[in-house]
């Protein structure tokens, strides 16, 4: 098939990018610490850091770990919230010509210590308050270097009320722990500040993440995102963009965690790119404290998930913020309900532009115009040196309109699964597409919609049911707050439809929801069963975990 894709392209957004202007990550990064260095990178509770700061703590903390004998491409673990270690430690780690393996600080031990094994892990940076679990797997592991940082570590300079407040409350939120080996974040920048980073030769082939898939689809594998992936994703998406930087710096809402790709890529890789300020928050789940932070910025690119975005749209207080500066909101991670995106239009003026992306992928693969005016219920476009093509079970490419998995090849697609080619091998097609696992419909202008994981279909007497789109018709409902729908045996159908319900009226009942979906949805496609919960299970990054609730199903 052609690229028919290309001519949907907006005007000015070219084919192909160039990804040879930098040879490696850290030679972008250090050509912002240049050309901004007396710009602010990053603010946390109030607290700012500078692109000099962080140029100078991350050229300390990479000297201190090239002085512990750590080989070029040894893995560093990373397990911090998005505190302002994090982009030090981060930068610090590429720049001594070491791997990163971000981690989820809320990993239990079992999953921290599969992940510390697989990547084989050399050192760990995490915060106080998830040392604990260091302290119950280190023997386990290979780890011999572990880094401990506390909230107030970079927090120097700000009013005393503030550092009084985190050293009170914050502190209280730390289990106990024993690491007699750990050393403190700010010792480390002490000593390595005595130190000389040594230059290390990088180029594209060499790995810059282990990006850990999160397991929600089976046993947690690394994506192996070498600098050249990272690279091109950050001029992908700058090409399609299209921002003018040339005047007030640009600011991005950095609230869904650094650990994760799309974060990672979106808000601070593409924010030192731009030499932009990247707001952190270390608890977007504080939607009040979130909404107090927000209307501090005049914020320019938003990156977020639906379920953030819904419950933005259910405080009070955020309706009352200054909007006027938004230019680009982003909906990834998860589908984008038409519901939601229209109450964010209508209440901010900016649409919610819809992207597609995986791990795999680092992670955009796909995105809607920046220049759309509604939803359009797609992932959009392939963006600038990408290709999709619509498979069936044989592999085969089918034709326009026909339901199929998304296969993706273009340079920010990874190198694999980390020491595991047989993963490998049944995921990458022998011309170099990844297969997705997620089901999609491509339309004659190049667009795509997904119709659902092939996982998560669900089999109602033989007609083929997708959970995005029965949640997609509930959440329209007024008193409906959030929805996950699932299959669940049936011995009529085989499988039927069930709905787990977070409610937004209270008044809400089970025939109210039978009712509306009468009218909106197919009688095979109805649910069967309606269960109301307080709340449903997510992902860190606020993806509702289906499978969770398949499996507390299987159980009972």
């Amino acid at each position: 098939m052609d690229k028919i894709w290309l001519n949907s392209y907006p005007e000015g957004v070219p084919a192909e990018i160039d990804n040879t202007q930098y040879s490696s990550v850290t030679h972008l990064l250090e050509e912002s610490f240049r050309q901004y260095a007396d710009r602010n990178a990053y603010v946390c509770m109030d607290k700012f850091l500078t692109y000099r700061e962080v140029d100078q703590m991350s050229r300390q903390l990479g000297a201190w770990l090239q002085s512990k004998g750590l080989q070029k491409g040894a893995r560093v673990a990373i397990m911090l919230p998005n505190v302002l270690q994090y982009p030090v430690a981060m930068a610090g780690i590429l720049r001594a010509g070491y791997t990163v393996v971000n981690v989820n600080p809320l990993y239990t031990p079992r999953e921290l210590q599969h992940q510390l094994n697989d990547s084989g892990a050399e050192a760990i940076i995490v915060l106080e308050n998830f040392a604990t679990t260091v302290e119950q797997v280190l023997a386990n592991t290979k780890v011999k270097h572990v880094i401990v940082g506390s909230m107030g570590d970079l927090l120097g300079g700000l009013k005393g009320a503030i550092v009084n407040f985190v050293v009170r409350n914050v502190k209280k939120m730390v289990p106990a722990y024993s690491l007699p080996s750990a050393v403190s974040f700010k010792k480390v920048l002490a000593e390595g500040s005595r130190m000389t980073l040594q230059p290390v030769q990088l180029g594209h082939e060499d790995i810059a993440f282990l990006q850990y898939t999160g397991g929600t689809t089976g046993v947690s594998k690394g994506a192996v995102l070498l600098h050249r992936n990272v690279i091109s994703n950050v001029l992908q998406n700058e090409a399609w963009l299209g921002l003018d930087t040339s005047g007030k710096q640009v600011v991005f809402v950095c609230a869904l965690p650094l650990y994760h790709i799309y974060s990672l890529t979106i808000s601070a890789f593409m924010g030192m790119r731009f030499g932009g300020l990247n707001i952190l928050v270390p608890n977007p789940r504080d939607i009040p404290g979130f909404v107090k932070e927000l209307a501090k910025y005049p914020v320019v690119v938003f990156p977020a998930v639906n379920t953030l975005y819904n419950a933005l749209l259910n405080n009070p207080d955020f309706a009352k913020l200054d909007f006027s500066s938004y230019k680009v909101c982003n909906g990834g991670g998860m589908a984008v309900q038409q519901a939601v995106a229209d109450r964010w239009l209508k209440l901010t003026g900016t649409p919610i532009i819809e992207g597609y992306g995986l791990s795999e992928t680092s992670p955009v693969a796909t995105a809607n115009r920046v220049d759309i005016k509604e939803f359009t219920g797609t992932i959009g476009l392939p963006i600038p040196s990408t290709e999709i093509k619509i498979l069936d079970d044989d592999g085969v490419e089918v034709a326009l309109g026909q339901p199929g998995e998304i296969a993706i090849r273009g340079p920010q697609v990874m190198a694999g699964y980390w020491q595991r080619p047989e993963e490998t091998a049944k995921t990458m097609t022998a011309d170099g597409f990844f297969k997705t696992g997620d089901v999609g419909i491509m339309d004659e202008r190049g667009y795509t919609r997904i119709v659902d994981r092939k996982k998560d279909m669900i089999l109602v007497s033989g007609f083929n049911v997708y959970p995005n789109e029965v949640e997609g018709v509930v959440a329209a409902h007024p008193g409906v707050l959030e929805v996950a729908c699932i299959g669940v045996p049936d011995k009529n159908s085989g499988e039927a439809v069930k709905l787990f319900v977070v409610r937004k009226d209270p008044n809400l009942t089970a025939e109210d929801i039978q009712e509306f979906c009468k009218h909106e949805l197919t009688a095979y496609k109805k649910p069967k069963y309606i269960e109301f919960r307080d709340e449903l299970p997510k992902t860190n990054v606020g993806k509702i975990l289906r499978r969770q609730l398949r499996d507390e199903k299987q159980a009972a």
